[in-house]
């Protein structure tokens, strides 16, 4: 999502690397940079403030039972997008930077690089030319699509279970 095209937002709080955004017209919040990180950069590292077993709209898949509540809490407010800029490496639990950020950018991630099936399948709004239209779980995604994006080791894992 650009924020160029966004309305104003209000800063709701600072982290350091990254400030909240809420946008008072839709009380949607969003995560952006307050300074630059390259391809490959840690952004930050992340734990689980809690495990779950079954999916949410709010944890990140690590394998087949594990589905955390991310620890720091304000990284639940990264959204998607079809042309990422960052990623969830549950392997390392580190988020990396995937292409260039400039302070002011949008931190966003491929919600089905770490989802094989998500609770809550969405209409994507994000704007991108590669817009993939309704977000689901990477299960029900082609591997022909799946392999444009870096995916957690578990993903990529049962994406290699599937026959073609």
């Amino acid at each position: 999502m650009s924020t160029e095209t966004l309305t104003p937002s209000i800063v709701t709080g600072h982290y350091g690397f990254a400030d909240v955004h809420l946008h008072p017209d839709s009380n949607h919040k969003l995560l952006l940079a307050t300074k630059a990180f390259q391809p490959g950069d840690v952004i930050s590292k992340f734990s689980a403030s809690e495990v779950h077993e079954v999916p949410s709209r709010y944890t990140v898949q690590v394998n087949e039972q594990e589905h955390i509540i991310l620890h720091p809490e304000f990284l639940q407010y990264i959204n998607h997008s079809c042309n990422p800029n960052a990623f969830f490496n549950t392997s390392t639990m580190e988020l990396e930077a995937l292409q260039p950020i400039a302070a002011g950018d949008e931190f966003t991630f491929f919600y089905p690089s770490t989802e094989w099936f998500m609770a809550d399948p969405f209409a994507c709004h994000c704007g991108e030319v590669n817009c993939i239209g309704v977000i689901k779980g990477a299960k029900e995604l082609s591997k022909d699509l799946l392999k444009h994006y870096r995916l957690t080791a578990f993903i990529e894992s049962k994406v290699n279970e599937i026959n073609d």
